[in-house]
């Protein structure tokens, strides 16, 4: 009897676990995620972005984003569109995403590189939008599920960016319960945004305290993306090891 007993323990252990990854294929809203390593893995990705994943780790990202097909989501300076690209495939053709470049830097760093990429077949529903980061919202744009914004939220002090004025507009074009997603590179405790221009790097906390003054509340942090070895005083394109860089999640209540 004991044998037997032990032996439906060890069985109903193996369906719970068996129960547990089915059930991490879906959402809390009862939508299926997709297959972000699939999503990652896709054979027509560029080999620099292959490169690029390596450091940013892109499915874990999505993962905690929690990017599911049919949403709508703007990508906040999406620059050449890596990150476009890799939210498109996620959406997929019943979602879509804004990937949206200020002037100054569509006529400088990107040169055309995103125009480019939106011939690929899986950009299909993805729009390039133009317009500056304290007003970044396209004209009836409402009701989105997402803003992401990777690694550019540092340079905002640095170009003189009205940043509660854009974290009121993208609260504003956020649906209730919709998420803001950022990951970027962190500065020392109490540096603020002062190595903005020189390090490329913002304080984690003040960063927090000027989104939150928009309405938002942190709903989540990651922390795959961190490096306490970085002393945090280094030029992160001139670091050889990897920066620290940290991911939170805002939520419009």
């Amino acid at each position: 009897m004991k044998i037997a007993r032990v032996w439906v323990a060890l069985f109903a252990a193996l369906v719970a676990v068996l129960m547990a990854a089915g059930c991490a294929s879906v959402s809390r809203t009862g939508t299926a995620l997709p297959d972000y390593r699939a999503i990652v893995a896709a054979p027509d990705q560029s080999d620099a972005d292959r490169k690029n994943d390596e450091r940013r780790k892109p499915e874990l990202l999505l993962q905690f984003a929690g990017v599911r097909p049919g949403m709508r989501v703007l990508d906040m300076g999406a620059a050449a569109g890596y990150s476009s690209e890799l939210l498109a495939r996620s959406v997929g053709p019943q979602g879509v995403v804004y990937a949206q470049n200020s002037p100054e830097v569509m006529q400088g760093a990107v040169k055309g590189r995103l125009d480019e990429r939106l011939q690929k077949p899986v950009m299909k529903n993805v729009m390039s939008v133009v317009r500056a980061f304290d007003d970044p919202i396209p004209p009836g744009v409402n009701d989105l599920d997402l803003v992401t914004m990777f690694y550019e939220y540092h340079d905002m002090p640095s170009i003189a960016v009205d940043r509660a004025r854009m974290n009121k507009r993208i609260f504003g074009a956020l649906k209730p319960g919709g998420f803001f997603v950022i990951a970027d590179h962190a500065a020392k405790a109490g540096a603020g945004t002062s190595g903005s221009k020189t390090l490329h790097r913002i304080e984690e906390d003040t960063l927090k305290r000027e989104v939150e003054a928009a309405g938002f509340r942190l709903a989540g942090e990651a922390d795959f993306l961190r490096n306490p070895a970085d002393r945090h005083d280094e030029l992160v394109f001139r670091m050889k090891a990897p920066v620290d860089n940290f991911v939170v999640k805002f939520v419009k209540p």
